[in-house]
C-alpha cells in the first residue's frame, strides 16, 4: 500500500539557522491557521527555555496542508547536546529538509544530522535559507553542501537532491534565488520528491515508539510511525524490543491520537505511514516496538550515543536552604530527575553514595544546564557539583577521554589568542581557511578542555567569536590540563554584605555580591586572579567614633560586580566547590562551608 495523501518529512539544520521560523511559515500557508489568527513567533519552541535561548531543545511534532495531502512535519534541534532527539525522530519520517544559512553554510551539526539522515538512505532536500540578507551568498552555500555530501559518501540520487531557496521569514521560496510569493516551490518539491509512506497495509500491527512525552493524567504518551497494518483504539499490543532491553509483555492502547497542526486530535484507527500518539502502556519506552499479540517482531532501532559528561545533584545544605524552593528533600529531587528519563532518552540518572546524591550523566553542559533550569523554575531546590567527562578503557588497558571537534569563526586579530588557548587545552588543528575578513578554525580538543572556555573565547574575540562543537569519539587521554587558574573569594561570615566590607575585598580581585545581599560562611563572593583561595569579610562595619559617621560609608566606590550565567557558574566551578540552585538564587560555595574545617581538611590532603 503506498498513503499517497502522505508525506513524513524532518527539517534538520544547525542551530539558529531558521528551522523553526520556516515552520512557522509552513503551518500558516498550510492552512493550520486563520487568516486573522493571532500566532506567537516561532510557535513550536514551546516552552520558556527555547524561546529565550532561540534554541529548539525537544523534536516537535506538527501538520500542515498541501491541497488533499497532509505533510508530517517534525522540527529537530540543531545543539550537538541534544543529539539524541535528532537520533531517535528521523525513524519515523521518508525524507528530509536539510537548511542551511546562505551566509554561514553548513556547519558542525549541518554535518552531525546530515550524516544521520544519509546513514537511514532518506531522500534529502537541500533548502537554502535566508536568501533575504545582504550578506548572503546562495551559490557559494550550494557548492559548500555539495561537497559535504561528498565528504559523507552521499549516494548518487543523494547527491543530486533538488535545491530550494527560501525566506522563513518572508514565507517565500524559489527553485532559484528569484523568490516566489509564497513556499509553493518548497510544498511542490516535498510532495513530488519525497517518497509516500508504504507499507502492508493487511499485515499485523507494528509501531515503532521513536518519541515520548508525559501527562499527569495518561501518564507516558508513545509517538511513533505505524510500520505495518492498523491500530485501533482499546486494540490489545504486545511490547518487545529491538535490543532485548526488556522481556515482551501484553498491555492495551486506551487512547490514539493523530496530530493536525498543533494539536493531537482522537482518532478510533491509524494506517501504515501515520504519526501516532497513544496512551495505556505503562513503561514504554523509546525503540520499544508495539506488535499484534500474534505476531511479536521487533523493528531495528538504533542505540543512543552514550553520555559524555556528568554531574551531582545535591540536597541542599546550606544555610539558606529551604528559603525558596518548593521542593527541597531528597524524595523531591529523586522523583523530578527518574521522572525526567520517561521522556529524554540521552540522560542517565543513578542513586549516589547517600541517600541525598544522585548522578546524572548527559551528552553535554548544556544538556545538562537546561534540565537545572527546567527543574529551577519549577520551585526545585538543590545543588550540584562541577561536570565531570566520563572516561572509557580500550581494549588494551588504554584510558580514553571523549574528543570534541571544536570549529570556531573568529576575527583574523584574534587567531593569535584562540589558538594560544587551545593548545593549552591539548587541542589539535585540523584546518584553517580565511571567509572574507574572519577565519574558521577546526580543532580537534578534549572535552574536559572545553569546560569553562566559553567565557574565555568571548573575551579574547571581544564577543565577535562563533565557536560550535561536535562529539568526535574517544581518543587515548592527552594528559594534564590545567582548568582554573584564578582563586575563589569566600565569605568568612555569615550576615549581610556591607559597602564597607566589600570596598575591602575588591582588592582581592571581582565580586559576584553588592552591598546588603545576605550571605554565609564558605559562600563564593567573587574571585581572585592569585591562583589560591581567600578569605574576605564582606560584612564588615566601619566603626561609628565621634570623628567617623556610618554615612561616611556612602563615599566609598564600589566596583559593580560581576553577573554570571547558569553556564558560566557551572564552568567556574572547582573540584571543592558546588552551585546552590534555587527558583530564585544562584549561589557558589565551598562544600565544606566551615573555614578552619576546610584548611584542616587541606592540610590533611597535603599529608
Amino acid at each position: 500500500m503506498i498513503r499517497n495523501d502522505l508525506r513524513n518529512v524532518a527539517i534538520i539544520a544547525h542551530v539558529d539557522h531558521g528551522k523553526t521560523t520556516l515552520v512557522d511559515e509552513m503551518l500558516k500557508q498550510g492552512g493550520i491557521f486563520r487568516a486573522n489568527q493571532q500566532v506567537a513567533d516561532r510557535v513550536m519552541d514551546s516552552n520558556d527555555l527555547e524561546r529565550e535561548r532561540g534554541i529548539t531543545i525537544l523534536a516537535k511534532n506538527t501538520a500542515a496542508y498541501y491541497h488533499d495531502i497532509k505533510i508530517n512535519i517534525i522540527d529537530t534541534p540543531g545543539h550537538a547536546d541534544f543529539g539524541g532527539e535528532v537520533e531517535r525522530v528521523l525513524k519515523m519520517v521518508d525524507g528530509v529538509l536539510l537548511l542551511v544559512d546562505a551566509v554561514e553554510g553548513p556547519m558542525p551539526q549541518t554535518r552531525f544530522v546530515l550524516q544521520k539522515a544519509l546513514e537511514l538512505n532518506h531522500k534529502i532536500i537541500i533548502c537554502v535559507n535566508k536568501v533575504d540578507r545582504a550578506d548572503a551568498e546562495p551559490q557559494r552555500v550550494v557548492d559548500e553542501v555539495l561537497g559535504l555530501l561528498l565528504d559523507l559518501d552521499a549516494t548518487e540520487d543523494q547527491f543530486n537532491s533538488p535545491i530550494v531557496y527560501c525566506s522563513g521569514r518572508m514565507g517565500t521560496s524559489g527553485l532559484t534565488v528569484e523568490q516566489g510569493p509564497d513556499l509553493t516551490a518548497l510544498f511542490e518539491t516535498i510532495v513530488n520528491y519525497i517518497d509516500p509512506p508504504q507499507g502492508d497495509e493487511t499485515g499485523k500491527t507494528q509501531v515503532l515508539v521513536s518519541s515520548i512525552d508525559y501527562n499527569e493524567y495518561v501518564g507516558r504518551i508513545g509517538i511513533g510511525r505505524v510500520e505495518r497494518g492498523e491500530v485501533h483504539t482499546g486494540q490489545d499490543v504486545m511490547v518487545c524490543d529491538y535490543h532485548g532491553n526488556i522481556v515482551p509483555y501484553r498491555s492495551k492502547l486506551v487512547t490514539l491520537m493523530q496530530i493536525d497542526g498543533l494539536k493531537r486530535v482522537p482518532v478510533e484507527s491509524a494506517k501504515v505511514g501515520d504519526i501516532v500518539c497513544f496512551s495505556g502502556i505503562e513503561g514504554i519506552n523509546i525503540g520499544n516496538t508495539v506488535c499484534a499479540l500474534d505476531q511479536v517482531e521487533a523493528v531495528p532501532f538504533v542505540k543512543i550515543g552514550d553520555p559524555t559528561l556528568e554531574m551531582r545533584f545535591l540536597v541542599n545544605d546550606s544555610p539558606f536552604a529551604g528559603q525558596d524552593g518548593k521542593f527541597v528533600t531528597s524524595r523531591h529531587l529523586r522523583d523530578r530527575l527518574y521522572r525526567e528519563l520517561l521522556k529524554d532518552v540521552s540522560l542517565k540518572v543513578e542513586d549516589g553514595r547517600s541517600t541525598e546524591e544522585f548522578i546524572v550523566k548527559g551528552r553535554g553542559e548544556m544538556h545538562l544546564s537546561v534540565l537545572i533550569e527546567t527543574m529551577r523554575r519549577e520551585g526545585y531546590e538543590f545543588a550540584v557539583s562541577m561536570p565531570k567527562v566520563l572516561y572509557k578503557t580500550s581494549e588494551t588497558g588504554k584510558k580514553l577521554e571523549p574528543i570534541e571537534q571544536l570549529i570556531v569563526d573568529v576575527p583574523s586579530e584574534s587567531v593569535g589568542a584562540v589558538m594560544e588557548k587551545i593548545g593549552a587545552r591539548k587541542g589539535e588543528l585540523v584546518t584553517m581557511n580565511p571567509v572574507g575578513s574572519r577565519v574558521r578554525i577546526e580543532f580537534r580538543v578534549p572535552e574536559r578542555g572545553l569546560i569553562g572556555y566559553k567565557n574565555e573565547f568571548l573575551t579574547d574575540t571581544r564577543g565577535e567569536g562563533v565557536m560550535n562543537t561536535l562529539f568526535g569519539g574517544y581518543e587515548a587521554y592527552k594528559g594534564e590540563i590545567v582548568r582554573r587558574n584564578v582563586g575563589s573569594l569566600i565569605a568568612y561570615e555569615t550576615g549581610e554584605a556591607s559597602t564597607y566590607g566589600l570596598f575591602n575585598a575588591q582588592e582581592r580581585g571581582p565580586l559576584f555580591v553588592e552591598p546588603n545581599v545576605p550571605v554565609y560562611e564558605g559562600m563564593i563572593v567573587g574571585y581572585t586572579t592569585r591562583n589560591e583561595d581567600i578569605v574576605v569579610n564582606v560584612c564588615k562595619k566601619k566603626h561609628v567614633t565621634n570623628m567617623r559617621s556610618a554615612a561616611s560609608d556612602e563615599a566609598l566606590r564600589l566596583t559593580p560586580p560581576r553577573r554570571f550565567s547558569l553556564e558560566e557558574m557551572l564552568e567556574f566551578l572547582s573540584e571543592d566547590e558546588i552551585l546552590e540552585v534555587t527558583p530564585k538564587n544562584l549561589r557558589m560555595r565551598k562544600i565544606i562551608m566551615n573555614n578552619s574545617m576546610r584548611m584542616k581538611q587541606i592540610f590533611r590532603n597535603k599529608e
